[in-house]
C-alpha cells in the first residue's frame, strides 16, 4: 500500500489505519480520497457510514441501457441503502415530509449522493402535451454529463414506479437534454424493495433506472440517551415545580 499511502495526507492515513482493519477496504478508501479530494472529516464520515459496503450495490439495468464505460460509472455512483441519519423524521413519515427533510438538509443529502451531483430543482415542472408533471428531485451529474431524476417513496417498491420513471426520463430527454448530454438516469428511492420484483420491473425497460433503499435512525444514539433525564426524573422535576409554584401563590 506504500504508493497509495503517499498520495494522501498523513492525517487521512491515521484515520484509515485506526478505523479500517481490512487491507482491501483501506485501499478502496485511499483511492476514493484521491479521486474525490475528500477532506479528513468527509473521509471519516464515509467510513463511519460504511460506504465501502454500500457503494455500487443498488439494483439497476445500466449494463443493458448504457454504453460502457458509462454503465460502470453509473452503477458505481449508486448506493444501497442510502443513509439519511441527518433527517429528524419519524418512521411513518409521509413522502412530503421526507422530501422536505432532504431539502432542508440539502448539503448533507448531496454529500450522501456523492461527488458530481448538482441540484437542479425540487418538484421540477414538466409540461407534456396538455398535462403537467412534477419530478420529486432533479439533479445533473457532472461526470456522467446527464440528468438524474430521483423519485422518493416511503413504502416498498412497486412495478408501476418503473413505468412512471420511464415516462419521466423520456420527457427529460426530450425537453431538457442538450445534444451533448448523455441519456438521463433515474433513481427510485424506496423504504424497502423485493429484489425479484425490482429485477422484473427493470428487465425490459429501455431507460437506465436504479432502485435503492434508504434508512435513517429514529432513536437517539446511546451517548445522548445517557445524558438525557429519564421519564421518572422528568416527572419528579415537574412535581417539584408545581409545588414551588403553589407555595409562591399562597405566600403572595
Amino acid at each position: 500500500m506504500q504508493q497509495l499511502v503517499a498520495q494522501i495526507p498523513w492525517g487521512h492515513n491515521i484515520r484509515i489505519l485506526e478505523q479500517v482493519k481490512d487491507t482491501q477496504e483501506r485501499k478502496w478508501y485511499i483511492r476514493k480520497t484521491v479521486e474525490n479530494g475528500w477532506s479528513r472529516n468527509v473521509l471519516v464520515h464515509q467510513i463511519e457510514r460504511k460506504l465501502f459496503y454500500r457503494q455500487g450495490q443498488a439494483q439497476n439495468n445500466f449494463l443493458a441501457t448504457l454504453p460502457s464505460p458509462d454503465s460502470d460509472l453509473a452503477a458505481e455512483l449508486l448506493k444501497d441503502p442510502y443513509n439519511f441519519d441527518f433527517l429528524t423524521i419519524h418512521e411513518q413519515a409521509k413522502e412530503r415530509e421526507l422530501h422536505q427533510g432532504l431539502l432542508e438538509h440539502i448539503r448533507s443529502f448531496l454529500l450522501e449522493l456523492g461527488v458530481g451531483f448538482a441540484f437542479v430543482g425540487s418538484e421540477y415542472h414538466l409540461q407534456v402535451g396538455e398535462s403537467d408533471f412534477y419530478i420529486d428531485l432533479l439533479f445533473y451529474h457532472l461526470k456522467l454529463r446527464s440528468y438524474v431524476v430521483l423519485e422518493l417513496k416511503t413504502g416498498g417498491f412497486k412495478p408501476e414506479y418503473a413505468g412512471k420513471m420511464n415516462f419521466y426520463l423520456t420527457a427529460v430527454d426530450e425537453l431538457l437534454k442538450h445534444p451533448d448530454d448523455k441519456p438521463s438516469i433515474g433513481i427510485i428511492l424506496c423504504k424497502n424493495r423485493d429484489q425479484v420484483v425490482a429485477e422484473y420491473a427493470l428487465r425490459d425497460s429501455k431507460k437506465p433506472i436504479g432502485v435503492a433503499g434508504y434508512e435513517h435512525t429514529t432513536t437517539l444514539p446511546s451517548p445522548l440517551l445517557d445524558q438525557l433525564p429519564s421519564i421518572e426524573q422528568l416527572q419528579k422535576e415537574l412535581d417539584k415545580t408545581v409545588i414551588e409554584t403553589e407555595t409562591e401563590v399562597e405566600e403572595s
